[in-house]
């Protein structure tokens, strides 16, 4: 009879504890941003460019991000980027007030808006080297079927976060205003650097960088060429998996980033802890899906995967059907919370498993390199996603089913479209275990 391996070890019980301390420091910390910039422009367009410029630099530092996961001390790395970011977000804080004092309100609403998309762009910046340095840590601590557990584990206490931040954020967003919600930010993020502290991995000899002849430079280039041809060419199907993943990450971060909190507070003119509940029933779903793809683990077969993308996209169609009838702002934002629900269970329990698909065919000295891959190349659609459901919003105001349904329907016919892609991936994975 199989023993099997314990999960929750010190290691991964440590980067757990972080990742909820620091998932819960940037949702109310964005949540608020995002309100204060709604509410001083009015526009899904102004709010959706300032998120699409600050994911721009994490797609294109994602690939250094994976060379330093792969060779740098893991766990080095992750303490001084959440002490970093906590530092940005402190000095952001203290620029803001200093920029209240400004008499002029236009011009104070300029520089607010600098001082904010800067702290985005630098936030996204260090997410970009500390992502892939988390997602390489967990095939290094787990193995197996473990590792799906172990995602499954991380989506589920991480929405503990997601749960709580959103109404609590709201709540005390309008109670105290931004300031001092970026200050309880900041010692989450000093929080999470802490505990991480405590981590202790494995130093792998590939991980110490190499000096001398070739430079920093060379080894760079050459990660870079081996990384790259080991997705395009050895792996050529995980490099399909990313292209899909970025189509459905293009439709459902627009509708999700950009159209929930346009629709509650622009259309539905419900309040900021209309959202902040929105964004916790959400995070309710998503542990539900986090729960359901640990259940599923060993019993969801990757070529059925297929289903749960297209589940994906009839989920939003309830969504956009109820602006086809008159009905009461309070029972649009019922099918909606409904909706996106049934929508962020899905998406949970397809991410989960394709990204763990990836790290179980992924050698220890890629890993790094190739969820940096992952996280750049589905990132890669998310700020044109952002800004076309922003000005799909802003223009189709009265009319929200025009960019509701169909987004629908394209979702639910990509799934089908990919049943071939997953049969043939389970299909390979097969002949590489009776090789082994």
């Amino acid at each position: 009879m199989e023993v099997r391996e314990k999960l929750f070890t010190k290691n991964f019980t440590l980067l757990v504890l972080g990742q909820i301390s620091s998932l819960f420091g940037n949702y109310i910390l964005r949540l608020a941003l995002s309100m204060y910039v709604l509410e001083m422009t009015g526009s899904a367009a102004v709010f959706a460019g300032i998120l699409s410029a600050a994911v721009i630099p994490a797609i294109i530092l994602s690939p250094l991000g994976g060379i330093l996961a792969d060779r740098a001390d893991r766990r080095k790395v992750m303490v001084a980027l959440d002490f970093l970011t906590g530092l940005s977000v402190l000095a952001a804080a203290v620029i803001l007030e200093d920029v209240h004092g400004i008499s002029a309100a236009v011009l104070q609403r300029q520089q607010e808006l600098a001082v904010i998309s800067a702290l985005l762009i630098v936030l996204s910046v260090l997410g970009a080297f500390e992502t892939p340095t988390v997602q390489a840590c967990i095939p290094s601590m787990l193995s197996g079927d473990n590792i799906i557990r172990g995602n499954a584990a991380v989506n589920q206490v991480a929405s503990i976060s997601y749960l709580t931040a959103p109404v609590l954020g709201g709540l005390f967003y309008a109670a105290v205003g931004l300031q001092p919600v970026m200050y309880a930010s900041v010692g989450c993020f000093f929080a999470t650097a802490l505990l991480e502290c405590f981590i202790r991995l494995k130093q792998q000899p590939h991980q110490a960088f190499v000096r001398g002849i070739k430079g920093m430079l060379s080894v760079v280039w050459d990660d870079f060429l081996v990384s790259i041809r080991f997705i395009a060419k050895e792996r050529a199907d995980m490099l399909k998996m990313l292209v899909l993943a970025a189509l459905s990450r293009f439709f459902v971060m627009g509708i999700a980033l950009v159209g929930l909190p346009f629709i509650i507070r622009e259309i539905l003119g419900l309040g900021a802890g209309y959202y902040g509940a929105a964004e916790s029933a959400l995070a309710v779903a998503t542990i539900v899906g986090s729960i359901a793809a640990g259940l599923l683990t060993g019993k969801l077969r990757q070529e059925r995967l297929y289903l749960v993308l297209g589940a994906i996209g009839i989920c939003m169609l309830p969504a956009g059907a109820v602006f086809l009838f008159q009905a009461q702002a309070a029972v649009k934002y019922a099918a909606i919370v409904v909706s996106f629900g049934g929508m962020q269970i899905a998406i949970s329990i397809f991410s989960i498993f394709a990204v763990s698909m990836i790290q179980q065919n992924t050698p220890e000295h890629l890993i790094g390199k190739v969820m940096a891959y992952t996280s750049a190349i589905t990132m890669c659609a998310q700020p044109a996603g952002q800004m076309v459901y922003g000005f799909l919003f802003d223009g189709f105001k009265e009319a929200v089913y025009l960019v509701l349904l169909p987004t629908g329907a394209a979702v639910f016919g990509f799934g089908l479209l990919s049943a071939g892609f997953f049969r043939r991936w389970a299909k390979n994975d097969g002949k590489q275990e009776d090789r082994r």
